[in-house]
C-alpha cells in the first residue's frame, strides 16, 4: 500500500480522534485506572449526600446525618462495636433460648485493622472506615485492572475496570464495611494463582479468610484449579502434566486456606464455650425470614427462594439461574478471561449454595465475582458501553434507594 493511501473499504481515523488516542494511550495504566475510581466514587460520594439529605433519624444516625455517619450505618455499626469494644464473651439469646444477633457474625481483620488506626491517629470510626475502605477499593481497581489485563486487550481490560469501578454494589468501596478490604485481598491471590506464586499466597490466603468468609470457597479453587490441570494442562495454560512435586505448594494453599476457612467458628467456640457460637449466629439473620431452622448444606437457597416466590416456583426459578449461570461461564466467549477466573467463580458459588441464605444483602455477596465483568466487557460497541455504564449507575442508584437507606421499618439490609 502506497503512502496516504488506505485499503478498498478502511476509512482513515479522524484526526482529532487519532490525536486523543495518542495522548490517551501516553497515561500510564495505573494512572488511568484512578482517575475512573476517583470519578466513580465522586459519583457515589453525590448520590450517597443526596441520600442522606433526606434521611430520617433511625437507630444508626440523626437526621440528615453526614456524609461519613450515613456510610458508617447497617454492619458498620457492628464493626464500629468490635472496633471499639471487641467480641463479646457471652452469646445474646432471646426468651426462647436461641442466639440473636451479635458481632461474632463478622471477621476480625477489617475491625482490627480500623481500631489499630484510629489509635495511631486519633480519628473517629467513621473517618479511618471510610478512609481504609476507599484506599482498598482503589488497589482493588488497581489490581483488577492488571488481572484482566492478563486475558483481555487494553481497551477491554480497561472496560472491565470502568464497570467494576461504577457496579450497583461499588457503594461497598467507600462505606464502613470489610468488602473493600476482602475484594483486594481476593484479586491478589487470584493474580498470584495466575503467576503461581504459591509460596507468596500464603500470607494473602490467611489475611483473606480473616478478612470475609472465602477460606473454603478459596481451597475449593484450588482442588479445581489442580483437576483441570491433571485432565488437560493446556486448560490452565500449562505445558506439562502435573507432578507430585508441582502439587505441593498448591495443596498446601488449599489445605491453608481451608483451615483458615474453619478456623473462626472454633475461636468463637473457644472465646464463647457455645459449639455453634459462629452458626447460630449467623442463623439468626435469616431467622426473620424462615424462622430458626439448622444449618443444612445446599438447604438455604432451596428456602430462600421458597419464601421469596413460594414452591413450585421457587425451586424452578432457583434451577433456572444455577443453570443460566453455568452457562454464562463456560459459554465460548467466557473463555476470554482463562479457566483459572472462571473456576474461582464457580468455586464461590458452590460455597453460596452450600450455606448463604439468599435476601437483599445478596448482591453484595457477589461482589467477589467481579472477575466476571470481563466477559461483560468484551463487546466493543460504544453504545453498548455507554449504556451500560448508565444502566449500572442507575442500579448504584436504585440499591441505595432499597438496601441502604433506612426508610421507617427497613427490611431490605444490604
Amino acid at each position: 500500500m502506497a503512502d496516504g493511501l488506505t485499503t478498498a473499504g478502511a476509512t482513515r481515523p479522524h484526526p482529532a480522534r487519532a490525536r486523543w488516542r495518542a495522548r490517551y494511550r501516553l497515561v500510564p495504566w495505573w494512572a488511568r485506572t484512578t482517575i475512573v475510581y476517583v470519578l466513580a466514587r465522586i459519583v457515589t460520594a453525590v448520590m450517597l449526600s443526596a441520600f442522606a439529605s433526606v434521611q430520617a433519624a433511625n437507630s444508626f444516625t440523626a437526621q440528615h446525618p453526614g456524609l461519613l455517619s450515613f456510610s458508617s450505618i447497617w454492619d458498620g455499626a457492628w464493626y464500629r462495636v468490635i472496633a471499639t469494644a471487641g467480641y463479646p464473651s457471652t452469646l445474646p439469646v432471646d426468651t426462647a433460648g436461641h442466639v440473636t444477633e451479635n458481632a461474632w457474625a463478622f471477621m476480625p481483620a477489617y475491625p482490627f485493622l480500623v481500631r489499630g488506626l484510629m489509635i495511631v491517629t486519633g480519628a473517629s470510626f467513621e473517618f479511618v472506615a471510610v478512609s481504609v475502605s476507599l484506599l482498598f477499593g482503589w488497589g482493588a481497581a488497581l489490581v483488577f485492572r492488571r488481572l484482566t489485563g492478563r486475558f483481555l486487550d487494553p481497551s477491554r481490560a480497561t472496560f472491565a475496570t470502568v464497570l467494576f469501578c461504577v457496579a450497583p454494589v461499588s457503594v461497598m468501596f467507600q462505606v464502613a464495611y470489610a468488602e473493600s478490604m476482602g475484594v483486594f485481598l481476593l484479586l491478589v491471590a487470584l493474580l498470584l494463582l495466575l503467576d503461581r506464586r504459591w509460596w507468596a499466597m500464603l500470607p494473602v490466603v490467611l489475611l483473606l479468610g480473616m478478612t470475609r468468609p472465602t477460606g473454603l470457597a478459596f481451597a475449593l479453587l484450588i482442588v479445581l484449579f489442580l483437576g483441570a490441570w491433571v485432565v488437560r494442562p493446556s486448560w490452565v495454560r500449562e505445558a506439562s502434566p502435573l507432578t507430585v512435586r508441582r502439587s505441593v505448594p498448591p495443596a498446601v494453599v488449599a489445605v491453608v486456606s481451608a483451615l483458615v476457612g474453619l478456623a473462626w467458628p472454633v475461636i468463637a467456640w473457644a472465646a464463647t464455650g457455645v459449639p455453634k457460637a459462629y452458626t447460630d449466629t449467623e442463623l439468626a439473620w435469616r431467622s426473620s425470614y424462615i424462622g430458626w431452622k439448622e444449618l443444612v448444606p445446599f438447604a438455604p437457597w432451596v428456602q430462600g427462594f421458597g419464601w421469596w416466590f413460594r414452591q413450585p416456583a421457587g425451586a424452578i426459578l432457583l434451577a433456572v439461574v444455577v443453570v443460566g449461570f453455568a452457562a454464562f461461564v463456560f459459554m465460548p466467549a467466557a473463555r476470554r478471561i482463562g479457566l483459572e477466573l472462571r473456576l474461582w467463580a464457580v468455586a464461590y458459588a458452590v460455597y453460596l449454595l452450600a450455606v448463604f441464605f439468599p435476601q437483599s444483602s445478596t448482591w453484595r455477596i457477589l461482589l467477589p465475582m467481579a472477575p466476571l465483568l470481563g466477559v461483560v466487557a468484551l463487546p466493543r460497541s460504544r453504545v453498548y458501553r455507554v449504556a451500560l455504564v448508565v444502566v449500572c449507575l442507575a442500579a448504584q442508584w436504585a440499591w441505595l434507594y432499597s438496601c441502604w437507606w433506612v426508610d421507617g421499618y427497613d427490611w431490605t439490609p444490604p
